[in-house]
């Protein structure tokens, strides 16, 4: 039974009429027209649906709209704009830490979640914090690159 639900969505209230179950990731793409986080898997195993709610990454296509009502939602396009990027969508320009980006959403918003609990994480903290994302093009080195020096950029 479809119901209203109360989203904030990157600074700005928003209202969908959604069965209370269905995936967060569907109200934001259809209900909402965003067009990250993006759809992987369907199954939480690769992170293109990542999204920041109250700070924490959270994969939005299993994650029930009605759970993330009235708290901070966060997706790749509230950490920055092209004119005042966020210093991780620097950074991975500055690495070219992406080559055909699909999954670049669910890299970015999980290393967002862990720079906001670990100001200088090391390379290892790094690693385990991003397990379980997968990017086909193979960038991980440049990736890890990217997140530290967003991490040096971020604690200076």
């Amino acid at each position: 039974m479809a119901q209203t639900i109360r989203l904030h969505v990157d600074g700005k209230a928003q209202t969908v009429h959604a069965d209370p179950e269905m995936p967060l990731l569907y109200a934001l793409r259809d209900d909402l027209g965003m067009e990250n986080p993006r759809f992987g898997c369907g199954l939480a195993q690769c992170g293109a649906c990542t999204v920041l709610v109250d700070g924490k990454a959270m994969r939005s296509c299993v994650t029930p709209v009605a759970e993330v009502e009235g708290r901070e939602i966060t997706t790749l396009a509230g950490l920055g704009t092209p004119q005042h990027p966020h210093p991780l969508q620097k950074a991975f320009v500055e690495e070219e830490a992406m080559q055909c980006g699909y999954c670049l959403n669910g890299w970015i918003m999980t290393a967002a979640a862990l720079l906001r609990r670990e100001k200088s994480p090391t390379r290892e903290q790094i690693k385990n914090a991003l397990n379980g994302l997968v990017c086909r093009c193979g960038a991980h080195v440049a990736i890890l690159r990217a997140v530290e020096r967003a991490a040096k950029e971020m604690s200076a």
